[in-house]
């Protein structure tokens, strides 16, 4: 049965000592994913990449069933090393290489090592229980890879075909996180025949529950999830791209950022998101025509914490006349006229404006003279003005 010599091993270890590792399980798995991810070029996915859950979850429970080994003579280990076999289907799968599997079980095997060792011997276990325990971590990794191996040989030899699944793991490398290796970004658009673009649009999507599109509709030149949760496409020309959506425009909703590189991707997808959550201009939005609003309004706790510090004298006033008096000081703050242009702005008498400016004066004092000030009192006002006009869209 594969992985008998690492269950004979575990096996002769006292159970007392499964107590003592079990609470460390969770900083061992953890030590083991950082490590290979910041060695292994194939693995040095996002943090919050599906690909990079997949290897968390393997490893976490590859050390849980270790530790659930120790003393336990009998232990069914079938099931565990299925899991195992399917995890090097999942490998070939994904794109990477024999070497890079095998390199990564290597390292996991050093890491758990070190930091079993390290609990060992501060719990006064003897030697040869620890020399036991090194022979069985290491006993497991060799079986671990060979089971891995023989699920990887098995998708390869089923000509499994893959190619859609890489481009989604491509574009998700993309759009998940800054920082992503080029290298690896490189190598997995080779493995699509995907030349990797200077430049090019995010297009974010939304789309109604019942919505499908048939994914032949779109080149091969643009990456594309339209059946996840938050599909998107990756564009070099977002104009010819979305004409697959033509007569479809009732079921989905578009955003399309400006031009970008590689790793501005995560800036423009989000960029892209906060459109399509926040703008109701159509069934194509094109963020270009939108840069100001969608910046002024990308934090709201800024905002709120600006207007809190910038418009305080308001804080005593009316609602209408809060009202009044915003205007006037916003039409002021963006023409810096005089009482006739601000009234004309405003369509209200000059003599009625004369007054509002008066009741600023009284209000903001110096401040009315102190650019600094200024320009955070005109942000203010204007994200409340365009918060006020979204809320009247939607």
């Amino acid at each position: 049965m594969t992985g008998r010599r690492s269950g004979d091993l575990w096996a002769s270890l006292p159970r007392e000592m499964a107590l003592v590792l079990r609470p460390h399980a969770g900083v061992i798995s953890r030590a083991i994913v950082e490590e290979v991810r910041r060695t292994v070029p194939a693995y040095a996915r996002p943090a919050n990449s599906v690909t990079t859950g997949n290897v968390v979850e393997t490893v976490e429970l590859a050390v849980r069933h270790c530790i659930e080994r120790i003393g336990e003579p009998g232990h069914a280990d079938e099931t565990w090393f299925a899991l195992f076999r399917q995890r090097g289907r999942l490998e070939f799968g994904e794109g990477r290489t024999l070497d890079a599997l095998q390199t990564a079980a290597m390292i996991g095997g050093r890491v758990a090592w070190r930091h079993v060792s390290a609990a060992l011997n501060r719990s006064g276990f003897g030697l040869a229980d620890v020399a036991t325990t090194a022979e069985a971590i290491f006993a497991y990794v060799d079986e671990l890879s060979v089971t891995a191996l023989e699920g990887y040989h098995e998708a390869s030899a089923q000509g499994v075909d893959i190619t859609a699944q890489r481009r989604h793991q491509l574009l998700e490398l993309i759009v998940s996180a800054p920082g992503s290796s080029k290298l690896t970004i490189a190598g997995l658009a080779n493995a699509v025949a995907w030349p990797v673009p200077e430049r090019f649009t995010v297009i974010a999507l939304c789309r109604n529950e019942e919505a499908s599109l048939p994914t032949e509709l779109l080149p091969a030149s643009a990456l594309a999830t339209v059946d996840s949760a938050e599909p998107c496409l990756l564009s070099t020309d977002p104009v010819a791209d979305l004409r697959a959506f033509d007569g479809q425009w009732e079921s989905w909703r578009a955003a399309v950022s400006p031009p970008v590189a590689v790793d501005e991707a995560p800036a423009a997808l989000r960029t892209a998101r906060r459109a399509l959550a926040l703008l109701g201009d159509g069934p194509v939005i094109w963020c270009q025509d939108h840069l100001a609003t969608l910046w002024l309004l990308s934090e709201g706790f800024l905002a709120e914490e600006l207007a809190k510090r910038s418009l305080d004298p308001f804080d005593a006033l009316t609602e209408k006349q809060r009202e009044r008096l915003s205007e006037t000081l916003l039409a002021w703050l963006e023409t810096r006229g005089g009482a006739p242009e601000v009234a004309k702005r405003l369509d209200v008498h000059p003599q009625t404006v004369r007054a509002r400016l008066h009741q600023l004066e009284d209000l903001f004092g110096e401040r009315l003279r102190d650019p600094d000030s200024r320009l955070d009192m005109q942000l203010a006002l204007r994200v409340r003005q365009l918060s006020e006009q979204l809320a009247q869209a939607n």
